[in-house]
């Protein structure tokens, strides 16, 4: 397992920020530090049952935090989050840990809303694309996803693409209301190159990304993110934010 040192770009906002509930603009000269990781090919991964893929990752992988705490006058709460990240010829593979105060899983159906429980979440870009795809799971592995323009314009994955996003988690696979005290949890996700809009036969070299870690409605509400937010509130769905990941070949 590679821990992988970030290096950064200078990344300037250029877009407005629409999606905001309060009608903020995102500075546009404001210089915001750009990760970056790489993710390492691992050939015949997709031949692995997800319940192995943790274990490969640990060892191959690049790791990286959801440690940006980028509210915290109003949302101080930090809880430890990291994912292990690879891919092989046609899918993306994330492990996600995360430990923290309360467990909520209240969504049990793909395509319903997630965040407010306890909640991991990959958003990404093509280089270029006016539009991005957001993937979103709570802690028992419900989905929400979709191709977006913004936090409102949004085309939902159909039953048939949900099917497509593989999911694994040792926690049952049913809904429970929110528990208190401090909760381990893990999750392995493979995601169909396919549903980003991309020919796993010609990948880019690089894709804009970011992870985020989250639960609205618990008692210990965050908004935890990898690439650093310079927004005055909680906000996810503003592309110009994300990082760089780059594709080993």
């Amino acid at each position: 397992m590679r821990i992988w040192n970030s290096r950064y770009e200078v990344l300037t906002p250029l877009l407005p920020c629409h999606f905001l509930r309060k009608p903020y603009l995102c500075a546009t000269q404001i210089h915001i530090p750009m990760k970056q990781l790489n993710v390492p090919h691992i050939p015949g991964l997709d031949s692995l049952d997800l319940s192995s893929v943790a274990s490969v990752l640990e060892v191959k992988g690049t790791r990286a935090y959801i440690d940006s705490l980028n509210w915290p006058t109003t949302f101080p709460y930090q809880p430890i989050t990291a994912f292990d990240i690879a891919r092989s010829d046609d899918e993306l593979f994330l492990h996600f840990f995360s430990r923290g105060f309360s467990l909520r899983a209240e969504a049990d159906c793909d395509g319903t809303p997630v965040y407010p429980d306890s909640c991991v979440e990959f958003f990404v870009q093509e280089a270029g694309a006016e539009t991005y795809q957001n993937f979103e799971f709570n802690c028992i592995g419900t989905c929400e996803a979709g191709r977006r323009r913004s936090r409102t314009e949004v085309e939902p994955f159909s039953a048939e693409e949900y099917a497509t996003i593989r999911r694994y988690t040792q926690l049952p696979r049913r809904r429970f209301s929110e528990q208190g005290g401090i909760h381990a949890w893990e999750l392995t996700v493979a995601i169909p190159f396919r549903l980003m809009g991309l020919d796993a036969a010609e990948l880019p070299d690089s894709l804009r990304a970011n992870f985020y870690k989250c639960a609205d409605g618990t008692r210990f509400p965050h908004y935890l993110s990898w690439n650093p937010i310079d927004l005055p509130e909680p906000n996810f769905h503003c592309p110009q934010f994300f990082g760089k990941i780059i594709f080993e070949k």
